[in-house]
């Protein structure tokens, strides 16, 4: 009977894969169109003449680029479609968005320290700066060891084997390690910004409310991407043939 039980409860939490990548999708697309709301909204817009308009376009850049675009190419591998046939083809569209998020996290950085030289801040001061260096620095060296033994035909399969579960773990990791990033830095920007001249962070005025809001959202979107890659059911099957190991 209790395990009965048990099987009615996990079939009732049981819920359908594309369903879910829509409402993540929703999801993303809300935490890209929030971030760029709050620059453009409260935070003077964008520019590329070094002022804080400059700066603006990182934390857009960061967000679409480390959180969401990263997380949509992590779960490439969890699409149904991709279990049969050729793998060659969703390996290199793997690849090929994790490279645009990486395109996009090099822009968002060179746009932070663009701004940081234009005002003579220095750089690499604050923890939230040091997190996000590892986390690019991770991504990096993740892509360029993925690209060696997945795509590059040399790798043996015994290597590719070994690498995989590495290859997986990291890829969470360097999520969870984006997701902090961004909401450090959300944080960061709030208690810079909301001081002289506005009403202060502690009042808690309408930027804070919003800024705080996508924060949890993005925290909510790494969580839910990290979830799906976790989940048995939602694994592509192992398969030891010729096709798989391409």
């Amino acid at each position: 009977l209790s395990h009965r039980c048990h099987h009615r409860s996990t079939a009732m939490l049981d819920v359908p894969f594309l369903p879910f990548c829509a409402f993540l999708g929703t999801l993303g697309l809300l935490c890209m169109a929030m971030v760029g709301t709050w620059c453009q909204h409260w935070r003077g817009g964008f520019s590329l003449d070094g002022s804080s308009r400059t700066f603006n376009w990182h934390p857009v850049l960061m967000v679409a680029g480390l959180v969401v675009l990263y997380g949509t190419a992590a779960l490439v591998y969890r699409i149904p479609s991709t279990w049969s046939g050729p793998k060659l083809p969703w390996k290199v569209l793997h690849g090929g968005l994790a490279l645009g998020a990486f395109v996009l996290t090099v822009l968002g950085l060179a746009a932070v320290f663009r701004f940081h030289n234009s005002q003579g801040t220095p750089n690499m001061y604050s923890l939230h700066s040091w997190m996000g260096l590892v986390t690019v620095l991770l991504f990096s060296c993740q892509w360029a060891a993925g690209f060696g033994a997945f795509l590059l035909p040399w790798a043996p399969a015994w290597l590719r084997a070994l690498y995989k579960p590495i290859h997986v773990f990291f890829g969470s990791t360097i999520l969870m390690l984006s997701v902090a990033s961004c909401v450090s830095g959300i944080n960061e920007k709030l208690f810079f910004s909301l001081k002289n001249g506005t009403t202060a962070y502690k009042l808690l005025p309408a930027e804070a409310v919003f800024a705080n809001t996508l924060g949890l959202l993005i925290l909510v979107f790494g969580v839910l991407v990290v979830a799906a890659l976790a989940r048995p059911s939602w694994k592509r099957p192992d398969s030891d043939s010729p096709d798989s190991r391409q």
